[in-house]
């Protein structure tokens, strides 16, 4: 009886053996500036602290030399405004990256910089961030406890 046992064993050990070593193996493709261009629909919210709430929507592009801009639409403490913002975004192979950019309001004049650290996921198509710094244009820095994601548009 044991030898009937070791020996089913070992054929069923051998079988599945096998079959794993026939399965494609995955490999893990990197992210980059390639992966990452596109269109993508984007929202944040959290506080610029001393001042109140903050929710945004943004319609943001990166394109494949590390460019970003985007058309934004912003509440803060309640007053919505509309602007722009460009600048220059960095990808590293394990998905994280940054973005550094200046934000205008309509009449081209600039209102803030501001850096986010990120994190792309699902296949690139989407992103999380967390904004690290906000320096308004007159060089005051903002305390900010804001943080967004952001899906990738089907082309």
């Amino acid at each position: 009886m044991k030898y009937k046992i070791a020996r089913t064993s070992l054929a069923s050990l051998f079988a599945v053996a096998l079959i794993v070593s026939m399965a494609p193996t995955a490999q893990a493709v990197a992210c980059s500036f390639a992966r990452a261009a596109g269109t993508y629909g984007v929202s944040d919210s959290g506080t610029v602290v001393g001042i109140g709430p903050r929710a945004t929507v943004a319609l943001l592009t990166f394109d494949a030399a590390g460019g970003v801009k985007a058309k934004v639409t912003a509440s803060l403490n309640g007053s919505v405004t509309e602007s722009t913002l460009s600048g220059t975004y960095t990808v590293n192979p394990d998905c994280t990256g940054t973005a550094s950019f200046s934000e205008f309001d309509q009449s081209g004049n600039p209102i803030l910089t501001a850096t986010v650290d990120a994190v792309w996921d699902d296949n690139m198509r989407e992103a999380r961030f967390i904004f690290t710094s906000v320096v308004l244009a007159d060089g005051t820095p903002l305390a900010t406890v804001i943080s967004g994601d952001g899906r990738k548009l089907v082309p």
